[in-house]
């Protein structure tokens, strides 16, 4: 009697299913279509804008723009030096992404304190950050340019290392890791999907659109939020702004999805 009735229900069980299937699928077609159309409205330009006045802006007790940066490509070179983040600096002995290159130019050309220049470093409702704001006009010089990190100086190569093995490190309350949320296909958080990270495909869809305007809060976000956030919602002591391990993570996310065009600002959920 049990066999003929589980029999009589694989039939019902495979069209249900296939039905979970056909609807998951519309799902996706929708949620894609709403991205393409929050994209099409979005306000990065304006922060691009502002990004572009505080490069050009003269600050702190040496009365200096950051228009002598160097980024990577040359002081004052703009142009694709984003796509090419993060790399190792020889002036510091470091690897640095866009963020900890930004710092250290507030402190070296402008005379700031670090204390100073990140005492607000990411932004609240109607009021971004000078970084964000910073991030947002150098990300947006990098359109259409390979991405493309430093991989071979020796610091480059142990910072992707660390950054992986970060990746997979399970810790925290709740023995989370990046790879509990973006280790497996087919995970989702309410509208947003969950890419694998580690793997080339997962990962160029985020670092060619990121940093990124986000319409649930209508905030621009850095990269650095995104790890800083994610290790909030593992519930682990949040790290340090522009740490060697923050930028670990992303010069293993970058060099991961290296070689796609930058196409960001992005505009996410």
């Amino acid at each position: 009697m049990f066999r003929s009735r589980t029999s009589a229900l694989a039939p019902a069980l495979a069209l249900a299913l296939a039905a979970l299937s056909v609807q998951g699928q519309d799902t996706k077609k929708e949620i894609e279509k709403y991205q393409k159309m929050i994209a099409d409205s979005s306000p990065v330009e304006l922060y691009e804008l502002q990004g572009e006045a505080l490069w050009k802006k003269k600050q702190g007790p040496k009365g200096a723009s950051l228009e002598a940066c160097d980024l990577g490509r040359g002081p004052g070179v703009v142009k694709g030096a984003y796509a090419r983040l993060p790399r190792y600096f020889p002036d510091t002995d470091r690897v640095m992404d866009l963020e900890a290159r930004l710092l250290h130019c507030m402190t070296s050309l402008q005379g700031r304190t670090r204390e100073e220049a990140t005492k607000r470093v990411f932004g609240d409702d109607d009021n971004p950050s000078e970084m964000e704001y910073l991030s947002a006009y150098v990300a947006g010089e990098s359109r259409g340019v390979a991405v493309s990190p430093g991989t071979r100086h020796p610091k480059e190569k142990a910072s992707y290392e660390l950054g992986r093995t970060l990746f997979f490190y399970r810790a925290g309350a709740w023995d989370f890791s990046c790879a509990s949320c973006h280790g497996e296909e087919g995970k989702r958080i309410r509208m947003q999907e969950l890419p694998v990270l580690s793997t080339p495909a997962g990962a160029r869809a985020v670092v060619a659109t990121w940093p990124a305007y986000r319409v649930s809060n209508s905030q621009f976000k850095t990269m650095q939020w995104r790890i800083n956030d994610c290790y909030r919602q593992m519930r682990m002591p949040e790290p340090n702004f522009v740490s060697d391990a923050t930028i670990a993570v992303n010069m293993f996310l970058v060099a991961t999805g290296k070689g796609e065009p930058y196409r960001g600002p992005g505009t996410k959920r």
